[in-house]
C-alpha cells in the first residue's frame, strides 16, 4: 500500500484509475491516464515548498538506514556495542563491501512498526550510540577502511538518563574526533539531520543530502514552539530555518545534492540507493586519489570554512 500525502490527492486519484484501466484492458483511457499522471507528477514535484519537502524527509515509507545498508553492503556484518554500558539500536554498524570496497556503514535507524519504532527509540540515539558509532569509526581507522555515514534522525534523545550518562560529552566527542581520523569518511543525509544528533556522524570528507531530506538545528516544530508558541507556525517555521538541500549548499553548508527519484525515495528505493552508492563510489575515488595529511587537511579547511563572521 503507497501512503499519499496531502499534496498527492490528484496523484493518488490518477493511480487509482490507472489501476482500474489495467484491470479492464481500457488501453485507450490507460495511456491518456499515464500521461496525465506524469504531467501531474511534473508539476506537484517541479514546485514544493519548503514543509512539503519535510513532510517527504518525513514519510512512513522512506528508505531507512537499514534498507539502504541491505541494499548496497555486500557479505555485511553487524558490530553491537560501545563496550561501556549497552548496545543502542539507533545506531546501526556494519562491516562489508561496496563494490568490492571494504566499508564500514554506520547509520541512525528509525524502525518500522509499534515494537522497532521502540527498540529503535524512533531513531533518536542515546550516548551510547554515539560512543558506539565512535568505536566502530576507530577500528575502521585501524585497519584503514573508509566509512559511509547514514543521517536520518529527529535530533539525539534527551531523556533523563541520556543527560545523566553525557549526551552531551558523546556528541562533542564525536565532533572532536572525527576531524582526526585517518580514513575517507562519507556521510549522507537520508531523512531527517536533526541537531547534534545528526551533527554528532556528519563531520566528514564529504557531507551529501538526499534531494528530499532536511538539515536543521531544531526541528520546524519547536522552533515554532519557542519564537511563537503556535503549532500552527510550522510551515513559517519550515521556511525560516533554511533547512532544505538547495538553501543549504547555497550557504556552502553542504558539498552535494543527491538527486533520489523524483517521486521520493520511497517510490523507487532501489533507485535512491544506487544514488547513493554511486556517490559513496565517486567521493571515495577522489579521496583515496590525495595523501591522508592532505585530505586531513582539505578536511579542516572544509571545517573551519563554515559560517561567516563580521566585527
Amino acid at each position: 500500500m503507497v501512503t499519499y500525502l496531502d499534496f498527492e490527492k490528484r496523484i493518488e486519484h490518477l493511480d487509482e484509475a490507472i489501476e482500474n484501466a489495467k484491470a479492464t484492458n481500457n488501453n485507450k483511457s490507460l495511456e491518456k491516464l499515464e500521461a496525465d499522471l506524469d504531467k501531474e507528477v511534473k508539476k506537484i514535484y517541479g514546485s514544493l515548498n519548503d514543509y512539503q519537502k519535510l513532510q517527504l524527509a518525513r514519510h512512513p515509507d522512506r528508505p531507512y538506514s537499514l534498507d539502504y545498508i541491505r541494499a548496497i553492503l555486500e557479505d555485511s556484518y553487524e558490530i553491537h556495542g560501545d563496550r561501556a554500558f549497552y548496545d543502542d539500536s539507533a545506531i546501526v554498524c556494519y562491516i562489508g563491501y561496496i563494490d568490492g570496497h571494504k566499508t564500514m556503514v554506520i547509520g541512525e535507524q528509525k524502525g518500522r512498526g509499534i515494537k522497532n519504532k521502540i527498540k529503535r527509540n524512533f531513531g533518536m540515539p542515546n550516548p551510547e550510540g554515539y560512543r558506539k558509532a565512535l568505536r566502530c569509526v576507530r577500528l575502521a581507522e585501524k585497519f584503514d577502511i573508509p566509512v559511509l555515514l547514514l543521517v536520518d534522525t529527529p535530533g539525539a534523545y534527551p531523556g533523563i538518563g541520556a543527560e545523566e550518562r553525557g549526551q552531551s560529552e558523546a556528541i562533542a566527542r564525536n565532533l572532536f574526533e572525527f576531524t582526526s581520523l585517518r580514513v575517507p569518511l562519507i556521510s549522507v543525509v537520508i531523512g531527517e539531520g536533526g541537531s547534534g544528533g545528526a551533527l554528532a556522524i556528519s563531520v566528514a570528507d564529504r557531507l551529501a543530502m538526499m534531494r528530499y531530506s532536511v538539515f536543521s538545528v531544531i526541528s520546524p516544530e519547536g522552533c515554532s514552539a519557542i519564537l511563537w508558541d503556535d503549532p500552527k507556525k510550522v510551515e513559517v517555521a519550515t521556511k525560516a530555518l533554511k533547512i532544505t538541500p538547495d538553501d543549504l549548499i547555497k550557504h556552502k553548508l553542504v558539498d552535494d545534492v543527491l538527486n533520489e527519484p523524483l517521486t521520493g525515495a520511497h517510490r523507487d528505493k532501489a533507485g535512491a540507493a544506487k544514488a547513493i552508492k554511486d556517490y559513496y563510489l565517486k567521493s571515495l575515488s577522489e579521496l583515496r586519489a590525495v595523501s591522508v595529511d592532505e585530505m586531513l587537511d582539505l578536511r579542516y579547511k572544509k571545517l573551519i570554512s563554515i559560517g561567516s563572521f563580521k566585527e
